[in-house]
């Protein structure tokens, strides 16, 4: 799909492609949490039907379930709270300065 139009520097072209139907799920899982919800969403945006987008927006659901389950045990089994902080490095290479 393009589409074309005239400047005055000449023809002028926009090349618009649809998204892939796994950008179009990613897309939908940033707006809500419900899965029919999702499978709407990638839907239209698609132009799908929304029964074979709904299979596999529950794939997806599927597979993101079983790998942001983390849980670290502690002693008896107690769970504990893991924070990961980082530090931002700042560099000052190119800061030279000079005068008051």
């Amino acid at each position: 799909m393009s589409e074309d139009w005239k400047t005055k520097y000449g023809t002028r072209r926009v090349r618009r492609d649809p998204p892939t139907l796994d950008e179009a799920i990613f897309a939908a899982v940033g707006i809500t949490d419900d899965q029919k919800a999702q499978a709407e969403i990638a839907a239209s945006l698609m132009g799908l039907p929304i029964e074979s987008v709904l299979a596999e927006v529950k794939k997806v659901a599927r597979t993101t379930a079983r790998s942001t389950t983390r849980v670290i045990a502690g002693e008896q089994g107690a769970q504990r709270s893991v924070v990961v902080e980082r530090r931002a490095v700042r560099r000052f290479g190119n800061d030279k300065r000079t005068g008051t």
